[in-house]
């Protein structure tokens, strides 16, 4: 459907904060696990595979939600450029939320090793054991995290300028839903 609207859908912006919460929070999550040994590397690791299978079951509902409700237009005195980065760093975003917990449990597939959910739910395995592809797919899983990681800051980044310097109404469209005409913004 993609309709046009000067603001977010109030469900996408509740699902987009959830995630952003949960994004950032398995970001420290995985730079604690790859930086400790013993007890708290064990803690993080069972916090952080459920962790990514919720991520990835709301990214599984954001997305086709997004596809229906579409986005708000971007500033018609954006660059043609600026408005192609914008567009192609979403999908990116999009495309990292799914591959990471994808990845994620199909290394952990690969190694032998179960996805707990919870402690009654463990999920199947989506690749047989295989620890060449395992270390591949670890590699990929940390390469990927570290994109995502740089992928994150630049929307950050793009948010504050649009928010703070053009007062464009680009980030009110996703805060608090109440996309003001751009030049009263300014004011």
């Amino acid at each position: 459907m993609n309709r046009r609207s000067p603001d977010f859908h109030p469900a996408l912006r509740t699902l987009h904060w959830l995630m952003a919460a949960m994004v950032l929070t398995m970001l420290f999550i995985g730079v604690g696990m790859v930086s400790t040994s013993g007890p708290a590397y064990v803690t993080l690791l069972a916090l952080h595979r459920p962790v990514g299978i919720v991520i990835l079951i709301l990214v599984l509902i954001r997305l086709p939600l997004r596809l229906f409700t579409g986005a708000p237009a971007l500033p018609d005195d954006l660059p043609p450029q600026q408005k192609f980065v914008a567009k192609a760093s979403h999908v990116l975003l999009y495309a990292s939320m799914v591959a990471m917990p994808l990845i994620g449990w199909a290394m952990l597939s690969a190694g032998g090793y179960p996805v707990h959910v919870t402690k009654a739910i463990i999920l199947p395995p989506i690749l047989p054991h295989d620890l060449p592809v395992y270390a591949f797919l670890r590699e990929a899983h940390t390469i990927i995290a570290l994109l995502f990681f740089a992928l994150i800051v630049a929307h950050l980044s793009a948010a504050l300028m649009h928010g703070l310097i053009r007062r464009d109404g680009v980030l009110r469209s996703m805060t608090s839903g109440h996309h003001a005409d751009a030049s009263a913004e300014r004011r």
